[in-house]
């Protein structure tokens, strides 16, 4: 048998500084300002049991698609994690990406129907060069994922002026572990001559070993995941397990998955002939990790609604947002 590879150091680059962006800096949401009336059934005892898993010092972790990024809702975030709310921060290769550009560029998404057509797609010199240098120098130097680009933001702040909007930069000088799950080729810096996946493996093993840290001290805790359908449920159900294994408590744990999804009775058996047995969270996040105990929810709404939902209700209970 004779493997064939295709040799990608040829393809051609692009400066990022001539894109246009459909996400921009300078209309990043304000904590606070988007007023909503989104609501759902069970959101007010989630909202509680977040404030009680908090109160009583215990994890929350949040997870999340590249979306929550593209909906223009880094500072939502941030000031999450500076209000004390969340204590672990997840998301997949995308999330890291948008917020980096973000970080530089003041400007990250582009219009991908008319780039593939071209090839031009995910061709950006600067994203691409940049990110892989930091996780290369991370893997060498014993770094996380998404530690090893906040240090690296750090360290090159000149060519960061966006960076208090930054939530992986943020994240980490607050202390909060900021981890990221990349499945390889799925991410247009894996399309650069720089990339290495051994450096992204080792990085990304790193970020693992954290995140099921994290799951291993949750009873009592919440784990909420935002849009991913794949990455999180499935990094979530093998640290769960991992965490059970070592004999870690972890029965007593609240779970909710915000997606677009309806799901309709969610916690309701169902076989393999229905479509949604499919939806990974259904299964991952809300009912099995909850089987002996805690409670999971499935939340349909777009996240410019619910994570400002989220934000106001915490508000309105009394939490002390900064």
């Amino acid at each position: 048998m004779i493997y064939h590879e295709l040799d990608i150091s040829g393809v051609h680059m692009q400066s990022v500084w001539d894109r246009v962006n459909l996400v921009r800096i300078d209309t990043l949401h304000q904590p606070g300002n988007l007023s909503v009336s989104w609501d759902a059934e069970g959101f007010d005892e989630l909202i509680d049991r977040v404030i009680k898993c908090r109160r009583a010092d215990r994890p929350l972790i949040w997870f999340q698609g590249a979306h929550v990024i593209k909906s223009s809702l880094s500072l939502y975030l941030i000031s999450l994690m500076r209000s004390g709310v969340i204590t672990h921060l997840a998301g997949n290769g995308a999330c890291a990406i948008h917020d980096f550009e973000l970080a530089f560029l003041g400007g990250t998404s582009e219009d991908v129907p008319t780039a593939i057509e071209d090839g031009s797609f995910g061709m950006w010199e600067e994203t691409g060069r940049w990110m892989n240098e930091a996780i290369n120098q991370g893997a060498q130097r014993g770094w996380g994922y998404g530690e090893a680009l906040a240090r690296y933001i750090d360290v090159n702040q000149e060519r960061f002026p966006y960076r208090d909007s930054c939530v992986l930069y943020q994240a980490w000088k607050l202390g909060v572990p900021c981890t990221y799950h990349v499945a390889l080729g799925t991410d247009i810096i894996h399309q650069h001559a720089l990339c290495d996946f051994g450096a992204i493996g080792k990085t990304g093993q790193q970020d693992f070993r954290r995140f099921c840290y994290a799951v291993s001290q949750m009873d009592g805790g919440v784990f909420l995941n935002f849009g991913s359908a794949v990455i999180g449920p499935e990094v979530f159900l093998k640290a769960l397990s991992i965490a059970r294994n070592l004999g870690y408590p972890t029965l007593d744990i609240t779970t909710a998955n915000f997606d677009l999804k309806p799901l309709g009775d969610y916690r309701s058996r169902v076989g393999y002939d229905n479509p949604d047995y499919y939806y990974r969270p259904r299964k991952n996040i809300v009912n099995r990790p909850v089987s002996r105990g805690g409670k999971g929810w499935h939340f349909t709404g777009d996240h410019v609604q619910t994570i400002p939902a989220i934000y106001q209700r915490l508000v309105e209970k009394g939490w002390q947002m900064r």
